[in-house]
């Protein structure tokens, strides 16, 4: 794995850390991504997602993994809409 990679792996599973942090306790599970294969949602609970990319970072890749069973659309948010959820936490606390 590159080393640009390598930052990057790390610094997703910190923003994972903080998007997790303020999104669970509001009844957010996870994250969705929308697959480029299947053209299917998937659904990654926060501690799966975790040990996926954790798994990444230490041996290159991904195993694959069972679908969330009957998951709730709406508990599931998109990682954009986490990055701008802290982006406005964020922007609101620098503004107080």
């Amino acid at each position: 794995m590159a080393e640009d990679e390598r930052t990057e792996l790390v610094s997703d599973l910190a923003d994972l850390a903080v998007y997790q942090a303020l999104l669970e306790h509001r009844g957010v599970r996870g994250i969705v991504v929308d697959c480029g294969e299947c053209q299917e949602p998937h659904y990654h609970d926060w501690a799966l997602l975790r040990a996926s990319l954790e798994q990444l970072l230490v041996d290159g890749r991904m195993r694959p993994h069972e679908p969330a069973f009957d998951p709730n659309p709406g508990a599931y948010v998109s990682w954009e809409y986490c990055r701008g959820y802290a982006d406005g936490v964020t922007a609101t606390e620098s503004a107080r």
